[in-house]
Parts: C-alpha cells; sequence; structure tokens
C-alpha cells in the first residue's frame, strides 16, 4: 500500500512541468556590459587621436624593444636579491637567536615602512653622501677604493631599491610558508642526526614551498610593473623609453598604448605560468580533497 502511494507521488511529480528559474538581474547585467563594449568599441574606432598606426609602427620599434629588455632584465635580478635575501631574513626571523631576531626584524620595519620611491632615489643619489666604496681595515689603510657613482649606476640602483624593497615582503612571505610546516617535520628530522641548515634545505623548505611559491608569483608580476618607478631615475626601461619617444613626437597617449600592451603582454605569460605551477605544485592536495570529495557524496 505505501509503495503505491510513493509510486502515484512520484508519478504525479513527473507529470507536473519544470519550470526554470528566472534571473533577470544577469540579464540586466549583460546588457549593461554589451552597451558599454559598444561605446568602448565605437572610441576606439572613431578617435583618431590614438593613432592605431602609431601604435602598431612602435610596438615593435627597437628602443620600444631595448626598453623591453631591460624591464624584463631588471625584473629577473630584483627578485633574484628579494627571493634570496628574503629567504634569509626568514630563517633570521625564525631563530632562537634574539640578536638575529631583532637585526631582521628591523630591516623589514624599515624597508616596508618607507617608500620606493624614496629607496630607489637614495641608492641614486647615494654618491653624494658616500663618494666613495673601500675596503680595508676598519680605521686602519684601505687597499681598495671606487667612486660611488661608478660603482652604483642606474641599473645597479634600481636593483637595489626595488631588490631589498622586495627581500621585505618576501620574508613575511617565507616566514609564512615554513610556519605552515608542522614542528614535528623538523624534530623527526633532528631526531635523524641532520644538521638545521640541511633540515631547511631538504625538509621544511620543500614543504614551505607550496605555500611560498603563489604569493611569490603575485610579487614576480608587481614587480614587473614596479619598474616603471625607474622612470625617476632615468633608467632606460620599457616606459622611460616611451616617456623619451613621445617627449620628441608629443604621441603621449598612442606610446603609453604601446607600454601598456607589452606590459599585459607579459604579465599574461606570467599569471598562465603562475597557474601551472600553482595546479603542478597543488596536485597531492587537490587529488586527496577530491578522494574526500568522492566518499563525502557515496562515490567509489
Amino acid at each position: 500500500m505505501t509503495t503505491d502511494v510513493a509510486q502515484s507521488i512520484e508519478a504525479g511529480h513527473a507529470e507536473e512541468p519544470v519550470v526554470r528559474l528566472r534571473h533577470p538581474g544577469r540579464w540586466v547585467a549583460a546588457a549593461v556590459l554589451v552597451v558599454l563594449a559598444a561605446m568602448f568599441v565605437n572610441f576606439v574606432a572613431t578617435t583618431q587621436q590614438l593613432r592605431p598606426d602609431l601604435v602598431f609602427g612602435y610596438l615593435f620599434e627597437r628602443s620600444i624593444l631595448r626598453g623591453l629588455l631591460v624591464t624584463i632584465e631588471l625584473t629577473a635580478a630584483a627578485m633574484l636579491v628579494g627571493v634570496v635575501l628574503g629567504t634569509v631574513l626568514a630563517v633570521m626571523r625564525l631563530s632562537e637567536n634574539p640578536l638575529l631576531r631583532g637585526v631582521a626584524g628591523g630591516y623589514v620595519w624599515l624597508f616596508r615602512g618607507t617608500p620606493i620611491l624614496v629607496q630607489l632615489l637614495f641608492w641614486f643619489f647615494l654618491g653624494t653622501v658616500l663618494p666613495k666604496v673601500s675596503l680595508g681595515i676598519p680605521f686602519g689603510p684601505e687597499f681598495f677604493s671606487i667612486s660611488s657613482n661608478t660603482l652604483i649606476t642606474q641599473f645597479v640602483a634600481a636593483i637595489l631599491g626595488l631588490g631589498l624593497n622586495e627581500a621585505a615582503y618576501m620574508a613575511e612571505i617565507v616566514r609564512a610558508g615554513i610556519g605552515s610546516v608542522d614542528k614535528g617535520q623538523a624534530e623527526a628530522a633532528q631526531a635523524l642526526s641532520m644538521s638545521p641548515a640541511l633540515t631547511y634545505r631538504r625538509i621544511v623548505l620543500p614543504q614551505a614551498a607550496r605555500v611560498i611559491v603563489p604569493p611569490t608569483a603575485n610579487e614576480l608580476i608587481s614587480m614587473l610593473k614596479l619598474t616603471s618607478l625607474c622612470l625617476v631615475i632615468g633608467l632606460p626601461e620599457l616606459l622611460t623609453t616611451a616617456q623619451l619617444i613621445y617627449g620628441r613626437n608629443f604621441q603621449q597617449i598612442p606610446l603609453l598604448i604601446v607600454a601598456s600592451i607589452w606590459y599585459i603582454v607579459l604579465t599574461t605569460i606570467l599569471t598562465v605560468v603562475q597557474s601551472r605551477i600553482e595546479r603542478r605544485m597543488s596536485r597531492g592536495v587537490l587529488g586527496a580533497q577530491v578522494r574526500r570529495n568522492r566518499f563525502a557524496i557515496g562515490g567509489r
């Protein structure tokens, strides 16, 4: 009897028409976006001042490509300084030695507390307060000396300004990654008579990398765009090169579009690489999560 009632209810539900849930807000939002996109396309197509001919003409111009190369080199060098120094600072901040913790904490406080533009200008004008850099015995004879202006060129000043600032942020990222590793891992390594340095290199840092890599990739993309600040010290990177060109022909907007296109291209490439690295490093975690979800919904 019960089975007959259940079957009759199911049959009744099956005969009812299926009413689709309506989403009027989606249609309104889509219409607004289509209108805005049409307005943008119309603006680009009808505004002669944008000079698409100049944009395509300067996109692969030799000086622009040289500026692009300087931007890539500067990004790579500054990030290398930031990652290496940031890792050392993170280990110092986690040390049991209060002196090391204090030095690392002071470094992070100082470089995160001052604008990066100020740091760039400071390194560029260092020669005004430190005319020469010498090597010798403290308060004694000098064995070697070199002019600060010769040693700290525009490119070196940019690497110091960007790299040392980045190290302060990377120190916090690496410290968070190391903190995410269970302390039992290090204790197990010590039980196997592994030295602290070997424990960090073989046990802690590889496990912390899964937490460290995504924000580091974000920092890399940010660094790519921060190189445009080197405009203040006259380093001929991409934006400075564009500025030098439109200073001669007064075509500011087309040249800024050229620089923006190259920044977008590089950012897109780095974003794709970041996604692939994150997917590869999270393979084990995602696999375990998928397996848990399968068990949770009664799968195999």
